[in-house]
C-alpha cells in the first residue's frame, strides 16, 4: 500500500552552502550539499510529484539540462530526461564519447563552456568526486551527480521516496543491506544516518566495505541523529525484524574487481526466501539492474515483498524533485518552485 503525500513547505528552503550565496544555484554532488530541511523538501516533493501524476506544472520552463552519461544507464537516465522534461526544460544528451574531453580539453574548460550554455547538467562519470566539482567551478550551472565512485546521492534520494511511500515513514525504519559497500551502500548510509531512529545494517565482504571517508561521515550523523550505522562483514550475523532487505549487483556500473575468485567472498551474501523467515514483514528493495540467480534469488525479486520496481519509479519522482530544486526556482519560465504538485489532493494506492 503507498501512503498518501505529506505536506510540503512550497518553496525549496535555501542556505549559503556549498553552492555559495543563498541566490546561486544549487549543485548536488553530494548528499553533503544539502541540508536536513533540504533533504526532507527533495523527499517530500518527489512524493508529491509521485502523487501528483504526469502532468506537473512546467516549473522548468525554458531552461535546458543536460545529460552526460560515460556509463550505461536505463533508470537514471530515462528519469532525469523524463523529468526534465515533464517539468517544462529541454535537454541535450551527450554520449560518452562526444565531448572534446575525449581530444584533451579540460574537464575544467569544458564546464566553463557548458555553464556559460545550460542551466544544469546532470551527469554520470563513475570516477572520482572532484571530476563534478570541476564542472561545477564556474558556478554557472547546476550539477547533479548521476554516479560517481564512491557515492550515488540521486539513487539515495530515490530510495528515500519509495520508503516514504511505502512505509509513510523513513524515521525509525530498520534496513538490511547484503553485498558490496559500493555508491548505492554509500548514498544510502549517509541518507538514513540524516533520519532519527533509523537503523542501517551493511553486512558486506571483507575488503569489499563502504570507504573510510563514507563510514566516518554517516557514524557522526548516526550519533548526531540517534540512528545506527553498523558494517559487518559476517554474513552470519543478521539482525531480525527488520523493515527492508536491500541489495544491488554484484559487478556495479563501470567497474572491475581485481581479484578473479571474488565472486567466492560474494557468494553467502545472496538475498534468498530464507531471510524472510526472520524478516517476515520486510519489503525487498534493489537498485535494479538485477542478475537473478547472483545478488537475489528470482522468487524474491519477483515475490510479493519485493517493491523494487515501485523503488525504480521513484527515480522518476525524485528526479524531478532534484531538478526543481537545483534549476526551479531560476528557470525562464519566471513560474518559481511552485507546482502542481503542491495543489494535487493526494491519493493512496495499493
Amino acid at each position: 500500500m503507498l501512503v498518501p503525500a505529506p505536506a510540503l513547505a512550497p518553496t525549496p528552503p535555501r542556505h549559503a552552502g556549498p553552492s555559495g550565496s543563498a541566490g546561486q544555484v544549487r549543485h548536488l554532488i553530494s548528499l553533503d550539499d544539502l541540508d536536513d530541511a533540504e533533504l526532507r523538501w527533495i523527499v517530500d516533493r518527489g512524493c508529491a510529484y509521485a502523487a501528483a501524476g504526469r502532468r506537473p506544472q512546467p516549473v522548468l520552463g525554458g531552461a535546458v539540462v543536460g545529460i552526460y552519461f560515460k556509463k550505461t544507464s536505463t533508470r537514471t537516465r530515462t528519469a532525469f530526461s523524463v523529468g526534465a522534461l515533464r517539468l517544462g526544460a529541454r535537454v541535450v544528451t551527450y554520449g560518452p564519447q562526444d565531448l572534446q574531453t575525449n581530444t584533451g580539453e579540460t574537464v575544467e574548460d569544458t564546464g566553463r563552456v557548458m555553464a556559460r550554455m545550460l542551466d544544469a547538467l546532470v551527469a554520470r562519470t563513475v570516477g572520482p568526486v572532484g571530476e563534478l566539482h570541476a564542472l561545477a567551478g564556474d558556478g554557472g550551472m547546476a550539477v547533479v551527480n548521476a554516479m560517481s565512485r564512491d557515492e550515488h546521492p540521486t539513487q539515495a534520494l530515490a530510495d528515500l521516496v519509495t520508503l516514504q511511500r511505502h512505509f509513510g515513514r523513513i524515521s525509525g525504519l530498520r534496513v538490511l543491506y547484503l553485498g558490496e559497500g559500493n555508491s548505492t551502500a554509500a548514498a544510502l548510509a549517509l541518507a538514513l544516518s540524516r533520519y532519527p531512529g533509523t537503523e542501517l545494517y551493511l553486512r558486506t565482504p571483507a575488503s569489499y566495505g563502504v570507504p573510510r571517508h563514507v563510514r566516518a561521515r554517516a557514524e557522526v550523523a548516526a550519533t548526531r541523529n540517534g540512528s545506527v550505522f553498523d558494517e559487518r562483514h559476517d554474513p552470519r550475523d543478521l539482525p531480525e525484524d527488520v523493515d527492508v532487505v536491500y541489495t544491488t549487483r554484484w559487478q556495479t556500473t563501470g567497474t572491475a574487481k581485481d581479484d578473479p575468485d571474488w565472486r567466492v567472498a560474494f557468494e553467502p551474501f545472496r538475498v534468498g526466501a530464507e531471510l524472510w523467515k526472520h524478516n517476515p514483514r520486510a519489503a525487498f528493495m534493489h537498485d535494479l539492474p538485477a542478475h537473478r540467480g547472483e545478488e537475489v534469488a528470482a522468487d524474491v525479486l519477483d515475490g510479493p515483498a519485493s517493491i523494487a520496481f515501485l523503488q525504480a519509479e521513484g527515480k522518476l519522482h525524485s528526479a524531478m524533485a532534484v531538478l526543481h530544486f537545483c534549476v526551479g526556482s531560476s528557470a525562464g519560465s519566471g513560474s518559481g518552485p511552485a507546482s502542481a504538485a503542491e495543489d494535487a489532493r493526494p491519493t493512496t494506492h495499493t
